[in-house]
């Protein structure tokens, strides 16, 4: 057991976690970084790293027109006022959110490209923007990382090295040879793969990427990172938090403040019982599986409110074999349909997936103890759909695995009366479901849910189909029905948190020297998501804000001159 001193103490190495560490120790503060996993990099490192800030600096250069009045009115316009959300939290997310990103990357080595044309997920709402605005980070050399690259958070997909699929390459490999850009693609995948091993570069892309390039900002600041250290409980001395105490007895003190960055509880099974409908639980979760609402349990210990706890940052999958697989693309393609145990369509099957999950719960955000209205679910397709498109990974054409079929995940049938009666659902309905969305697709209009009216959906459907691209017709067997089920990327809920990420009670009062960050607070986006990055983005920027908010000049014990320049500054950590 040890006890030690250090002006910031922050709990968790996701993005969240590492923005607020970065940020704290540029402003020369002394930190220190507590992971609970043998790894580092939290769900930020699972995820499909992206960044959706408003305004920042690398899409001004291609989108000069994005001022944040736009982005204001899409915030508001999306957020349900009654999911409890400060307006105020958004506005501050907003206008400071071009600054933090400015920030993290003059002090580490994050690098992001726009990724053209990835709609916001409510394009056409006020404010919108169909050509996108989220960002991605460019491939990164592990190299640069040394022997921390060891103990990364694996990517849960656990791509070979050096393949780095980014997400503009992936929309156009899930349409396989339709289009000129799928081949296109393909070849610069392959060409990044060869180039990077021929020049020894040893690559990760995605959320890997991310997590790597803020880690060179934490080694070259000096911050510890502490693996395998898990928080007990917070320390207070009267009303306020001054530090913490591990499942190893060491207890930290935390001079200005703690900053809980740990996660959500995706993978609690009691928590999830508790604030969330079945049949989603932790085992269906993406997110790392060390996040089980630690933090959150020890804020409300010293009296912190929470919000948001039934819902979750959901993601309508296959449960595989191997694990369930995030069926992002597979629903928009042409050819396939979603329809529920009466055989009957429930929704447009190209929303966003936090908006397919909560219909595929019946419009609730997963909370309750009565049945999911709307599962189980199946998605139907037919041979074309399987001849032509990337499904789960496997291309088009080649046949789907063996056990895949043995375990019940997916199930074929020669035709549309056998796939109803081997998946249980009403022969008839199914059948004329089937018939009235194939009018549908030869008229290019789905009178019944409107897929394929929004820019967002044929960002992932196949510009080459007419004359809709997110519809087509289901008309070749086999048929096949893959079992779709409420999986999640992390959990939505947690601490209730003000514009600076300081942490609340339930009157609106602040706990001093506590803050919370990513997943560990309850979602700026309400139970809505705004776009592609829209977690780690606002992970990132309110980390930054909390670690300003440690370093402001009235905080207890404050420096007297916390302010850095734009150049890099060192420094001094013990441990």
């Amino acid at each position: 057991m040890t006890d030690e001193t250090y002006d910031v103490v922050v709990v968790g190495s996701g993005g969240a976690g590492m923005a607020a560490a970065i940020t704290a120790a540029a402003h020369g503060l002394s930190t220190v970084v507590l992971e609970k996993a043998p790894v580092w990099g939290g769900t930020t490192a699972r995820s499909g790293g992206g960044v959706w800030i408003p305004g920042n600096d690398v899409l001004r250069k291609h989108v000069p027109a994005d001022d944040l009045d736009h982005a204001r009115r899409y915030l508001h316009a999306i957020v349900d006022p009654a999911a409890g959300v400060d307006p105020t939290r958004i506005d501050t997310y907003l206008d400071r959110g071009a600054e933090a990103l400015r920030f993290l990357t003059e002090h580490s080595a994050l690098d992001l490209e726009w990724v053209r044309g990835y709609s916001d997920y409510f394009p056409e709402a006020p404010g919108g923007r169909a050509g996108g605005r989220s960002c991605e980070p460019l491939p990164f050399d592990t190299r640069r990382i040394g022997a921390d690259a060891a103990t990364m958070q694996p990517f849960y997909t656990k791509a070979p090295l050096n393949v780095v699929v980014k997400q503009s390459d992936y929309r156009w490999l899930s349409t396989g040879l339709r289009h000129w850009r799928g081949p296109l693609h393909l070849l610069r995948v392959g060409l990044r793969t060869i180039l990077a091993r021929l020049r020894g570069r040893r690559l990760v892309g995605l959320g890997s990427a991310l997590s790597s390039s803020l880690l060179v900002g934490l080694r070259e600041l000096g911050v510890p990172l502490r693996l395998d250290t898990a928080l007990a409980e917070l320390i207070r001395d009267g009303d306020r938090v001054t530090g913490v105490l591990t499942t190893a007895g060491d207890r930290i003190t935390a001079r200005r403040g703690v900053v809980l960055a740990c996660g959500g509880f995706d993978h609690s099974a009691a928590m999830r019982a508790e604030h969330q409908r079945e049949p989603a639980g932790p085992r269906l979760s993406l997110g790392a599986a060390t996040n089980t609402g630690d933090g959150i349990r020890a804020a409300l210990d010293v009296g912190a409110a929470t919000a948001l706890m039934d819902d979750a940052w959901w993601a309508p999958s296959i449960p595989l074999p191997r694990g369930p697989w995030f069926a992002l693309a597979e629903r928009s393609l042409p050819g396939s349909i979603i329809v529920n145990a009466r055989g009957e369509r429930f929704m447009n099957e190209s929303l966003p997936y936090v908006e397919a999950t909560h219909r595929m719960f019946g419009g609730r955000y997963g909370a309750g103890d009565g049945p999911a209205e709307n599962l189980p679910c199946w998605l139907v397709f037919d041979q074309t759909y399987r001849d032509r498109y990337l499904f789960a990974g496997v291309t088009g054409g080649r046949p789907l695995p063996k056990s895949w079929l043995a375990d019940g995940a997916i199930t074929r049938a020669g035709s549309l009366g056998e796939l109803a009666a081997a998946i249980g659902v009403p022969t008839g309905v199914l059948a004329g479901t089937v018939d009235r969305f194939n009018g549908f697709a030869r008229a290019g209009v789905d009178a019944d849910f409107h897929r394929g009216a929004s820019a967002y959906d044929h960002y992932y459907g196949d510009t080459t189909n007419k004359p809709n691209p997110s519809l087509g017709a289901l008309t070749k067997a086999p048929f096949y029905a893959a079992r779709m089920v409420p999986a999640d990327l992390g959990t939505k809920g947690g601490v209730l948190t003000d514009e600076r990420a300081r942490a609340l009670r339930a009157d609106g009062s602040v706990i001093a020297g506590l803050y919370a960050a990513g997943n560990a607070s309850a979602a700026v986006m309400g139970h809505t998501y705004a776009g592609p990055g829209a977690t780690i983005g606002p992970a990132l920027v309110f980390g930054y804000l909390a670690a300003l908010d440690c370093a402001a000049p009235d905080a207890p014990d404050a420096p007297a001159d916390t302010g850095v320049s734009g150049s890099r500054t060192r420094a001094t950590n013990p441990g």
